[in-house]
């Protein structure tokens, strides 16, 4: 395969990539670029070798360098976070605590939290950008989760999903300690 056989599908690869991370249609890239939408059909499937002027229009358009766009190394990328460098963000004094596991940008902010609650301690949120949704899987005890004023609860074993756009709170009531995993979801802000 020639060097540029190589650039023109890293490129097809790429846009296509980045396109969907940012959560553009292909007449919304063309737009905001200002190539046909045919170009850029061409171009994710790797059937044009397009100018720089136009490999630049699209980088800018997506916000990405044209370095970026062309880069034939990187193939889907794969972080491993050890234990002793997850971030725990939260604590209280009878010993709960949040930690941040991994986290990512795709499109938006994506987070994987573990959540430790002792019996009687809770956590409140002010409510996120809207579009944000938030997934949870409680493995000890009850959670309460208070969602815009409602409570709910999510036992072990049970899961629980929500759009956090609205002020809540994660709260142990029981008598033991609360054990759950969380996902958190931003959009895209566009």
């Amino acid at each position: 395969m020639s060097d540029l056989d190589l650039l023109t599908q890293s490129l097809a690869r790429n846009v296509k990539r980045w396109r969907t991370e940012r959560g553009f249609t292909l007449d919304a890239l063309a737009a905001r670029a200002g190539v046909s939408r045919g170009m850029l059909i061409q171009i994710e499937q790797a059937r044009t070798n397009p100018s720089v002027g136009t490999v630049v229009k699209i980088g800018d358009a997506l916000g990405v360098s044209i370095t970026t766009l062309l880069d034939y190394e990187s193939g889907p990328s794969v972080r491993v976070v050890p234990p002793d460098q997850a971030v725990r963000l939260w604590s209280s004094e009878s010993g709960s605590y949040s930690t941040l596991l991994a986290g990512r940008e795709a499109p938006g902010p994506l987070e994987l939290w573990h959540w430790h609650l002792m019996p009687g301690d809770g956590s409140s949120s002010d409510p996120h950008p809207a579009g944000t949704v938030e997934l949870i899987h409680v493995t000890e005890g009850t959670l309460t989760l208070v969602v815009d004023g409602a409570e709910h609860p999510v036992p072990a074993g049970h899961s629980a999903s929500f759009e956090a756009g609205a002020a809540h709170t994660y709260r142990n009531d029981g008598t033991e300690p609360v054990e759950m995993t969380m996902a958190i979801s931003v959009p895209f802000e566009r």
